[in-house]
C-alpha cells in the first residue's frame, strides 16, 4: 500500500520495514566471529529487505496518508504526481548545472526536499483527516519567505527584462524554464484542492513562488555562462 508520508512514498508497513533496516536497536545480529565464543545466537531472521511493488494498485486505486482509497486519476494524485515530475526535472536540471558549478545547486537540492513536504501535504486530503495526520503534514508559510529572499538576491543582479524572452540562454538556463513550466503546471493541478479545501492555501503560493524562482535563476544562469536569451519577436503577417 503506497502512500506519502512524513515526506517522502512509502508504505506504512514499508517504512516500518526501512526503519528496522536503518535502525541499529532494530537490526538482528548478523552471522557470529570466533571471538563471539559462547554467546547464545539469536533465534530472530535477518529482515528482508521489502519488495518495491505491492500490486495493491493493479486495479487502479491508490491510497492517501489518511488511508482513503482513491482512483489514481482522482485530482489528489494528479496534484501529487505532478509535484513529483517536478522535483524529477530540478534533478535532471541539477546534473547540468552542478557541472557548470553554479552555487544555487545547494537551494535546488532543499527546494526537492520542500517539494516532498507539498506531496506529504497533498496526499493528506482534509475532508478525510484527523488531527494527527495533519500535526505531520501542514505546510508553513517559511519555505514561501525563503524563495522571496532569493528571488530578491538574484534579481538584484540581473538586468532589467526590456522584452519577453524565450526558453533559451543554454543548457543550464534551457532546463530550468522547463521546470519552470512544469511547476506552472503542478500550481494548476493545486488550485482545486485548495479552493476545495482539502490542501493549505500555501502549497498553491509555494509553486507560484517556486516559479519565479526558477524564472530568475534560469536567467541568471544564462547571464553567469555568458550565454544570449533568446528574445520573443512578433512574425510579419
Amino acid at each position: 500500500m503506497a502512500v506519502w508520508v512524513f515526506g517522502g512514498r512509502l508504505g506504512l508497513r514499508r517504512h516500518l520495514d526501512v526503519c528496522r533496516l536503518l535502525c541499529p536497536r532494530f537490526q538482528s545480529r548478523g552471522p557470529q566471529s570466533e571471538e563471539d565464543g559462547n554467546r547464545p545466537k539469536s533465534s530472530s531472521k535477518a529482515h528482508k529487505i521489502p519488495k518495491i511493488y505491492t500490486k495493491t494498485g493493479d486495479k487502479g486505486f491508490s491510497s492517501t496518508f489518511t488511508g482513503e482509497r482513491r482512483p489514481k486519476d482522482d485530482q489528489v494524485f494528479e496534484a501529487v504526481g505532478t509535484t513529483d515530475e517536478l522535483s524529477s526535472a530540478i534533478g535532471f536540471a541539477m546534473e547540468l548545472i552542478t557541472e557548470k558549478g553554479h552555487t544555487f545547486a545547494k537551494e535546488l537540492q532543499k527546494i526537492q526536499c520542500t517539494l516532498q513536504d507539498v506531496g506529504s501535504a497533498l496526499a493528506t486530503p482534509r475532508s478525510s483527516a484527523r488531527e494527527a495526520h495533519l500535526k505531520y503534514t501542514t505546510f508553513k508559510e517559511g519555505p514561501i519567505v525563503e524563495l522571496e529572499q532569493w528571488i530578491d538576491k538574484y534579481s538584484s543582479q540581473l538586468p532589467p527584462l526590456t522584452a519577453f524572452i524565450l526558453p533559451s540562454g543554454g543548457k543550464s538556463s534551457s532546463a530550468l524554464h522547463f521546470c519552470r513550466a512544469v511547476c506552472r503546471r503542478a500550481e494548476r493541478r493545486v488550485v482545486p484542492l485548495v479552493q476545495m479545501g482539502e490542501t493549505d492555501a500555501n502549497v498553491a503560493k509555494f509553486l507560484n513562488r517556486l516559479s519565479d524562482y526558477l524564472f530568475t535563476i534560469a536567467r541568471y544562469a544564462a547571464m553567469k555562462e555568458g550565454s544570449q536569451e533568446k528574445i520573443y519577436k512578433k512574425s510579419d503577417e
